[in-house]
């Protein structure tokens, strides 16, 4: 997630919108305090709200957790889950090392 100060909403109009284009929110603020944020207008906003479909990107920015980010969209975790796998956002993110270190546990 990408921070514009209100300066640079003159300067940086462009690369705000290419931000927004390439489906990442981008928070905008005022002497370093966020006033709003700036969310892509998508079919998933159109098609489950902004609520869910921004939970989800905050989800995927790392900002929120799982269940954080369920009960701001005020749904239960597996339908947030199902939500996330129809925007392409794994509900799951391991690094490889603790992946594998999963997996060994699981063949024991």
């Amino acid at each position: 997630m990408e921070t514009f100060s209100i300066r640079d909403l003159r300067e940086r109009t462009g690369d705000l919108v290419r931000t927004a284009e390439s489906g990442h929110l981008s928070v905008v603020a005022k002497h370093g305090h966020p006033i709003f944020v700036a969310v892509p207008l998508d079919e998933h906003v159109l098609s489950q709200g902004i609520t869910v479909a921004l939970a989800c990107r905050l989800f995927a920015d790392n900002a929120l957790s799982l269940g954080k980010a369920a009960r701001m969209a005020n749904i239960p975790i597996e339908s947030f889950i199902e939500c996330l796998g129809g925007m392409g956002i794994s509900a799951v993110n391991y690094a490889v090392e603790e992946l594998d270190h999963e997996l060994e546990l699981l063949a024991l």
